[in-house]
């Protein structure tokens, strides 16, 4: 009996599938998502047997499971194993996504220079041919033994072809090239990237090999397939930055054996991503001097306290609604800050235009940035510069008081050692600060925010 078609719908971001098609998605309530896919339907999967199926494992007490340390392959770049938690864990599956010509076939081409010195690293592409890929390694120099290219798509004879020569690392560029023959969907369908990603996942786990992933992103920055498919995987790493400026930063969205609070960052030349070791430097480098609406803020991303620039810009309005527009901050963040100003602070910005700029790429997400974003603000309303040697952080409430944040002393340091000479802060985090500190650079405590602007601005 020849096997039967039939259509289905399924949500591209949650997976939900039904028999006919909806505008918003029942399950995830996302607009325009459900695809059309045409599945083979054969007499074994349609329910006619009714043998019952024998589990090939059984359930053993958590005693007597014997421990085993977690072992790490060091892939030779400090600031991706930074990210990943001290190295690639064996058996663990990476999913590395990022906008085109971000580097993401660029670093793990570059990693493979390291790994192949005493690893066997498969390359899988299904994008490029063999010739593609030596002349990117020729321009990148990588040049070792151990470094197999394969390019093919096809999922089911890859896994086999793992199983059999068993490399020590395996790297597939990218999943929504890959498919499997039984499905009737199309190469980067939904159903498509969803099951080869469990393929490579179950191969990975029973041959304890790690599994990078590449995947494309659509155009909202997400990564392109359903949304189980960052739930199936171990670590989710984003590359971010502008195509238009040479920074990358890497940061992990989720991860299994390590921090999410970490970040790497990168520097794109015409020899390859290269580490920047010192990223508060390559940050506030260039920073305009004796200009207002600048300051500069220091935030944490994960056990490192990093220096940002951070440009305001008030001007009046030309047209009868004011506009506000912000880069690298929160948007609503930005209007909660300029309500705060106008009813506690008196700084009546509501027939002005308002922009906030965060120099270098970088994205601030952390409340300790609210108090260096108000000044520049009152900086360029007031046209009055903050001074060149003072770093500010600190949360803004509602109530216009400055309120404390964690890591202090860390933040602290971090100005001292780029030579800044006062550290505006909260009164709170002021009386915690060691008196050896203290001596070293100056300390200001602040309970509102016209104090702040008050100690900061040039006399």
């Amino acid at each position: 009996m020849a096997p039967k078609s039939k259509t289905v719908y399924v949500c591209s971001k949650c997976g939900y599938e039904s028999s006919k098609w909806y505008g918003q998605c029942p399950s995830c309530y996302e607009w325009n998502t459900m695809e059309e896919e045409l599945r083979t339907q054969s007499a074994k999967s349609s329910g006619t047997q009714t043998a019952a199926t024998v589990m090939s494992s059984r359930a053993v007490s958590l005693r007597d499971i014997t421990h085993i340390t977690e072992h790490r392959y060091i892939t030779g770049i400090s600031e991706l194993d930074n990210v990943l938690g001290g190295g690639l864990v064996k058996g663990s599956v990476v999913l590395l996504s990022g906008d085109p010509g971000i580097g993401k076939s660029t670093i793990l081409l570059q990693i493979c220079q390291t790994l192949g010195q005493q690893l066997k690293v498969l390359y899988i592409s299904g994008e490029e041919s063999p010739h593609q890929i030596k002349l990117r390694a020729d321009r990148l120099n990588v040049d070792t033994e151990n470094l197999f290219v394969l390019c093919e798509t096809d999922t089911q004879l890859l896994c086999e072809y793992i199983r059999s020569k068993k490399p020590d690392v395996v790297i597939v560029d990218s999943i929504q090239t890959m498919c499997i023959q039984e499905l009737q969907s199309s190469p980067g369908s939904v159903t498509q990237v969803r099951e080869s990603t469990n393929l490579y996942v179950r191969t990975a786990k029973s041959l304890n090999i790690p599994v990078i992933i590449v995947g494309h992103v659509n155009k909202d920055g997400n990564i392109a397939g359903p949304k189980v498919l960052e739930h199936i995987v171990d670590t989710v790493l984003y590359f971010e930055g502008e195509r238009n400026l040479s920074y990358r930063i890497l940061r992990a969205e989720k991860n299994r054996f390590g921090s999410t609070n970490e970040i790497g960052v990168f520097e794109m030349t015409d020899k390859g991503l290269r580490e920047v070791k010192n990223p508060s430097q390559m940050l506030i480098a260039g920073r305009p001097r004796n200009t207002s609406g600048t300051c500069i803020a220091c935030v944490m991303e994960g056990s490192r306290p990093i220096l940002a620039e951070v440009q305001g810009l008030v001007t009046p309005s030309g047209f009868g609604n004011p506009r506000r527009m912000a880069t690298g901050f929160d948007y609503s963040r930005m209007a909660m800050l300029l309500a705060v100003l106008e009813k506690r602070c008196g700084y009546f910005m509501g027939s002005m235009d308002c922009y906030i700029n965060i120099v270098g790429g970088l994205r601030l997400d952390e409340p300790a940035a609210d108090l260096t974003v108000a000044l520049s603000l009152i900086s360029s309303l007031k046209d009055s510069v903050v001074r060149d040697d003072v770093i500010a952080f600190g949360e803004i409430g509602l109530a216009g008081e400055v309120r404390g944040v964690n890591a202090c002393e860390q933040r602290i340091k971090e100005a001292l050692r780029l030579g800044f000479k006062e550290c505006i802060i909260p009164i709170h985090n002021a009386r915690t600060v060691s008196a050896e500190l203290k001596k070293e650079i100056q300390i200001t405590g602040v309970r509102t925010i016209g104090k702040a602007f008050e100690v900061a601005s040039v006399k």
